[in-house]
């Protein structure tokens, strides 16, 4: 278990777009014998549009979003006002449900997402999301989990939703100038004193691949050097800029 969990933690900390983080948690779960799973962070306000990275078939989350079936599951509404971990489908949370709410459960069996598991996610910026693990049925793997290893997907959940705020964020804006993920990630390394060759081998790149994203991001900012581009970083980060 502890190899599964570091080897999560470190492809958490190299991922730089969602393709990467829904790699890593699809490895994860799968460590566990969870086939699907879907993160769904909420939009902090209207009419903002929620997050969704998922190895659902992707025919259901188009569909899902199309129709903003986040703002009526039922799963997330009690996501919302929960902080406990919860089975959900089949005889789990299917009374007392609207019509609409039946027809969505109907709609997502037809994809093989029948029942689950959800992880309540509330973070100490108000945020909130959900990390659900789907199944057709209440097979073993599912219950094992929640059984055996809540607490520690509860941690995996957390650190997900943590990495994706941090690396996918709009915030990724210095003085009103978007950086792409790779940039805003080698500068922020550049930030705390560490040099092109300092950020490859952390991050996973070549040195030249490290100095071409910290000049991208220097040229974007409209700077002459480097430590221009840093100073003008470090400030912005700290409300200074």
């Amino acid at each position: 278990m502890q190899f599964v969990f570091e080897t999560f933690l470190e492809q958490l900390s190299e991922s730089v777009d969602e393709t990467d983080f829904r790699d890593a948690m699809a490895r994860a779960a799968a460590a566990f014998d969870l086939v699907q799973f879907a993160y769904l962070c909420l939009p902090p306000r209207a009419p903002g549009k929620p997050r969704l990275i998922s190895n659902y078939p992707p025919r259901w989350t188009a569909h899902y979003l199309s129709n903003h079936y986040h703002a009526i599951d039922p799963v997330i509404a009690r996501a919302q006002g929960s902080q406990c971990p919860f089975l959900w489908g089949l005889h789990y949370s299917r009374t007392g449900l609207s019509d609409f709410e039946h027809k969505l459960f109907d709609e997502a069996a037809v994809f093989g997402i029948r029942c689950g598991l959800t992880i309540p996610i509330l973070d100490k910026r108000g945020n909130v999301a959900a990390m659900s693990f789907a199944a057709d049925e209440l097979n073993p793997a599912l219950l094992r989990v929640t059984e055996r290893y809540q607490e520690a997907f509860r941690f995996m959940a957390t650190c997900f939703h943590i990495c994706v705020r941090r690396k996918l964020s709009a915030d990724r804006v210095v003085n009103g100038v978007q950086l792409t993920p790779r940039e805003y990630e080698c500068l922020e390394w550049a930030a705390q004193g560490k040099s092109a060759r300092d950020i490859a081998c952390i991050i996973g790149i070549r040195r030249r691949t490290a100095a071409f994203h910290l000049e991208n991001a220097r040229k974007k900012l409209g700077l002459r050097t480097r430590v221009q581009a840093v100073a003008q970083f470090s400030a912005a980060r700290t409300g200074l800029g």
